[in-house]
């Protein structure tokens, strides 16, 4: 019996592990992914906000956000102070891919630097800005959003102190831009995508499951611990520490706090818990962010009781509200407090915080929601929502549960992909609550 429990866990782990390419292959698809979007994305995104020229300065160790994802794959940091600019020529439809550094930078952006021609990397700069002759120059700062906010203060003034006095008044935050950049993705990406949701999905079911759950002995810490190790076992990494809660009928509902950083740890899962996990995992620049829920079957038990069933509809129901208001235009604080008003004209008990999600977990883009902001975010919930962007669909609604004598809070999050279609589920959304154990059938008396 030990020996065919040992096969049939490598035998999982095999299969996972099939889904995920190896470290070379990798780098061979982050590479295609990376031409394809400075040749595509990047020139529409620089039309859109009037940005013809983007300059983007980092320094080895401490590089701006949007640069480390420029990075070519077998760059794991930017090298010494890296430059890069990108001028976009809307009239002939060209765009310039440039690297002020000693050599290119991998095969998409050429050196464009000779140090023995010009010792002086900032006035070599210069000299590539005064030839173009830009309408704008867009450097990364922004007082919302952090991700492009990547330019640092030394390299900000240097530039500065370099760049002739008639320049200075077309230097502006490329913060459009670089929000475009990091939200916008591409058909091949939607489709790489879907396996690393995919990827997720089975890791929690697997968490979820007999297989490392046994009730009246498994902690709550002991599974999180297990998601972050089958994540590394996988060749994956994530992004933040998985966790792992439960509610039950004797305890009260604690407030949102609880929910995010203080619940308990090493609580011991018994029958008749409610269980809920929070994991996401990054793989080929892409990251996911799921929460999903299992109940644990009490003796003779074969299904989840009705009245936790309904409450998982009532999720359903606030995220099809929610995601029903997404419109190209819209801001995140609109789509936010329109689907709050529905929701409650129908009785339900909703708290939205939604984020995007896509080359950073916490990715830009319009934040819709916060659990401490349910009436708004200001700025980043005044940004417009776009087309060809992803959003961790995170909400819950509260729900009174009268056999417990008290609330729960069924809590969601699912990977989604706003188009020029509309809405959808990256790879589907949970309508069934998990079972611990699987349900099974057993012949005889």
């Amino acid at each position: 019996m030990k020996k065919l429990w040992l096969l049939l866990c490598l035998l999982t782990l095999q299969i996972s592990a099939q889904q995920v390419l190896s470290v070379k292959e990798q780098a061979q698809v982050v590479d295609e992914i990376l031409a394809e979007r400075f040749n595509t994305v990047l020139p529409e995104l620089m039309d859109r906000t009037n940005v013809d020229m983007w300059v983007i300065i980092s320094r080895e160790y401490n590089e701006d956000p949007v640069l480390k994802t420029m990075l070519p794959a077998t760059w794991l940091n930017a090298r010494r102070r890296t430059i890069i600019l990108f001028y976009r020529n809307k009239t002939n439809n060209t765009i310039e891919k440039l690297a002020v550094a000693r050599y290119n930078f991998g095969d998409n952006i050429i050196s464009a630097w000779d140090k023995e021609k010009e010792p002086d990397q900032w006035k070599r700069l210069i000299q590539l800005i005064e030839e173009r002759n830009p309408e704008t120059i867009g450097l990364n700062y922004s007082t919302d959003f952090n991700i492009a906010d990547g330019i640092v203060k030394t390299d900000y003034d240097e530039f500065m102190s370099y760049l002739p006095k008639p320049y200075h008044s077309k230097v502006i935050s490329a913060e459009k831009l670089a929000i475009g950049w990091i939200e916008t993705r591409t058909p091949r990406e939607m489709v790489i995508y879907n396996q690393l949701v995919d990827i997720t999905h089975d890791i929690i079911a697997e968490a979820f499951s007999e297989k490392v759950i046994t009730a009246g002995i498994t902690t709550t810490t002991d599974v999180e611990w297990w998601m972050r190790q089958k994540i590394v076992d996988l060749g994956l990494k994530t992004w933040f520490h998985p966790t792992v809660d439960v509610q039950r009928t004797k305890d009260e509902l604690k407030g949102h706090l609880y929910s995010f950083s203080d619940r308990p740890e090493k609580q011991i899962i018994m029958p008749g818990d409610l269980v809920h996990c929070d994991i996401g995992i990054s793989y080929l620049r892409l990251n996911t962010d799921c929460q999903e829920l299992a109940y644990v079957l009490r003796p003779n038990e074969t299904e989840p009781p009705k009245y936790l069933l309904d409450a998982l509809k009532e999720g359903n129901r606030v995220q099809d509200i929610f995601t029903n208001n997404f419109k190209t235009g819209e801001t995140g604080n609109a789509i936010l407090l329109k689907s709050l008003n529905e929701a409650k004209a129908e009785g339900l008990r909703p708290s939205i915080y939604t984020h995007p999600l896509g080359s950073y977990g916490h990715s830009s883009g319009p934040t819709i929601g916060m659990w401490d902001a349910q009436g708004g975010v200001e700025g980043t919930g005044d940004y417009p929502l776009f087309p060809n962007t992803v959003y961790a669909i995170e909400l819950n609604t509260t729900v009174n549960i009268p056999e417990w004598k008290r609330d729960v809070r069924i809590m969601l999050e699912e990977a989604g992909f706003y188009g020029d279609d509309g809405f959808r589920y990256v790879n589907g959304r949970q309508t069934k609550l998990l079972t611990i154990p699987r349900v099974k059938s057993h012949q005889g008396n």
